[in-house]
């Protein structure tokens, strides 16, 4: 019992720890990043990204119709038996029981994101000129999936879950909505990943395990696999100081040859034909 206290109050302790990192990195990314409409980018068509895709402030018809799912994520009391491996813990995951509304609360990525994810993919899918191969790490509740996917019925958005009962709840969603191209994958997503992934991505989005090894593994299996033009997106990079010591050390890697911080939300470019540029935004 003692013991299982001790763990209890270190768990706690570590969440405190991280919360008041996450309060500095903020503070640390507004007084230091460019208010920026695309200046001081020297490649075009990160230029072009920024100026009017990353910085469009324009709502697509869509979007209130996938913030109405997310209003009724939030108030379903519905209790799920859930499985997450997102800690960091043991192969087996947590069994915990949680609410629907809890998760939602917890877990959904911020319409902001999920609607800068939305420009992102429909750019893209102008600019290829072909349907995408879009692959997800951590459905959730599946809010950012149907921003993935709602740009272009002919993309191909995979995303993977570790619980097979939030899978369920993200489905249903995505039924509501009328998206018929995803391709959900359930299970823990370090042997999901090896063995159901397509070969080539144009983009990935990685908002799984937030440790530093599970980040580096993910990225390590992702870069290759990218298109020319490809983007590997990387949520909360300032989460903690672990997921920001992962986050610089993808950077430097010498596959990547220009990365944007946008304080919460990281992107890694591939293309060679960029200079080995890092930006740090305040979009």
């Amino acid at each position: 019992m003692d013991m299982c206290k001790k763990n209890c109050n270190f768990v706690a302790e570590m969440q405190n720890y991280d919360a008041l990192y996450r309060i500095y990195a903020y503070v640390r990314h507004m007084l230091t990043a460019w208010n920026t409409t695309g200046e001081g980018i020297h490649s075009p068509y990160l230029f072009h990204l920024v100026s009017f895709v990353l910085c469009d402030k324009n709502r697509f018809y869509c979007f209130s119709e996938i913030e109405r799912r997310r209003e009724a994520l939030l108030n379903d009391t519905r209790v799920l038996e859930v499985v997450d491996y997102g800690s960091g813990g043991s192969p087996e995951g947590l069994h915990v029981q949680r609410k629907v509304c809890d998760i939602a609360h917890g877990h959904l990525e911020r319409a902001a994101v999920g609607q800068m994810l939305f420009r992102l993919v429909n750019f893209l899918s102008q600019d290829a000129k072909r349907p995408l191969e879009i692959l997800e790490l951590g459905t959730s509740l599946g809010i950012t999936t149907a921003y993935l996917a709602m740009p272009n019925s002919q993309n191909k958005v995979m995303t993977m879950e570790g619980s097979s009962a939030v899978a369920k709840v993200a489905r249903e969603q995505w039924q509501a909505l009328r998206l018929n191209n995803i391709e959900c994958v359930e299970g823990r997503i370090e042997d999901t990943l090896l063995n159901r992934a397509r070969e080539r991505l144009d983009l990935a989005y990685v908002d799984a395990n937030h440790t530093y090894e599970a980040t580096r593994q993910y990225v390590e299996y992702l870069l290759p696999r990218l298109t020319e033009k490809g983007i590997i997106a990387i949520d909360d990079i300032h989460y903690s100081r672990e997921m920001e010591r992962a986050w610089k050390v993808l950077q430097a890697d010498e596959r990547v040859t220009s990365s944007m911080d946008m304080g919460h939300i990281g992107l890694l470019f591939v293309d060679k034909h960029y200079l080995k540029r890092h930006y740090r935004l305040r979009l």
